[in-house]
C-alpha cells in the first residue's frame, strides 16, 4: 500500500524530499505559502497546495488526519513549524517529523509532540525519502550515481532462512555484504547461517534495480 505523506514547506530540503518521495511511489501532498513555487512544483507531487502554515484554519483545511506521515520542513519559521506539528498531532497523524535549525527549536518541537527531528545538514532528501518509506531501513548511503548501500532489518520472509536458501543475488539483484547485532560491529555473512529478527544487514544494490521493492 502506498504511503501518504505531507511535506509542509518547500525550501531546498523540502523540495528534494517531496520529489524523491513521489518518485519512489508515495502519495505526496506538498504545501508552501509561495504560490509561484507551488505552481512550479505541481507536476512533482500528487497534490500541491498554497497555504499560510502559520494560520491554524489553513493548516486544518489540509486534511492532515488522512496522512500516514507529516514532514514539517520550515526550519527557519518557528511559528509555522509549531502550528503544523501541533495540528498534525491533534489530528492523529501517526508520525510527525520536523526540521529544526537550532537546539532550542529542536527542544520546542519535541515538547509539542514531534516524533523525530531531522538534520538537513546531515542527510539529503533522497536518503531521507528511502528511510521514511520503509519501516525496515536503518540508514541509507549513496555510493555513486548508480549504486547505493543500506542498513536494514531482515524482511519478515527472510527470517529463519540463510543466503543460500534465499538466493537474493539472483532473485532480487541484492548483495548482502555484512551482518551485525545491535551494538556490535559488522561481520561478513555466513551464507549458511539463518537470519534472525534482531540482525541488521548491510546491503548493496543498483539504483535502477527493478527486482527490489521497498
Amino acid at each position: 500500500m502506498k504511503k501518504s505523506i505531507a511535506v509542509l514547506g518547500l525550501g531546498k530540503y523540502g523540495r528534494s524530499l517531496a520529489e524523491n518521495l513521489y518518485r519512489m511511489g508515495a502519495d505526496v501532498l506538498a504545501v508552501d505559502a509561495n504560490e509561484k513555487l507551488i505552481e512550479e512544483f505541481s507536476d512533482k507531487c500528487t497534490s500541491a497546495v498554497c497555504a499560510d502554515l502559520t494560520d491554524e484554519d489553513a493548516v486544518l483545511a489540509l486534511g492532515l488526519k488522512n496522512m500516514d506521515m507529516v514532514v514539517v520542513s520550515m526550519g527557519g519559521n518557528l511559528a509555522a513549524s509549531i502550528m503544523s506539528v501541533t495540528v498534525a498531532k491533534e489530528q492523529g497523524v501517526p508520525v510527525v517529523i520536523a526540521k529544526a535549525t537550532t537546539t532550542r527549536m529542536e527542544k520546542i518541537l519535541k515538547k509539542i509532540g514531534a516524533d523525530k527531528i531531522i538534520d538537513p545538514e546531515g542527510e539529503g532528501g533522497a536518503r531521507s525519502a528511502r528511510i521514511m518509506l520503509s519501516s525496515i531501513f536503518k540508514d541509507f548511503y549513496e555510493l555513486d550515481e548508480n549504486m547505493y548501500m543500506m542498513e536494514m532489518a531482515p524482511k519478515a520472509e527472510w527470517i529463519g532462512k540463510d543466503l543460500v536458501e534465499l538466493d537474493l543475488r539472483n532473485i532480487m539483484n541484492l548483495n548482502i555484504v555484512a551482518v551485525r547485532k545491535k551494538g556490535k560491529p559488522f561481520r561478513f555473512v555466513d551464507p549458511k547461517k539463518p537470519f534472525d529478527k534482531d540482525d541488521i544487514l548491510l546491503i548493496v544494490s543498483e539504483k535502477d534495480n527493478k527486482k527490489w521493492r521497498l
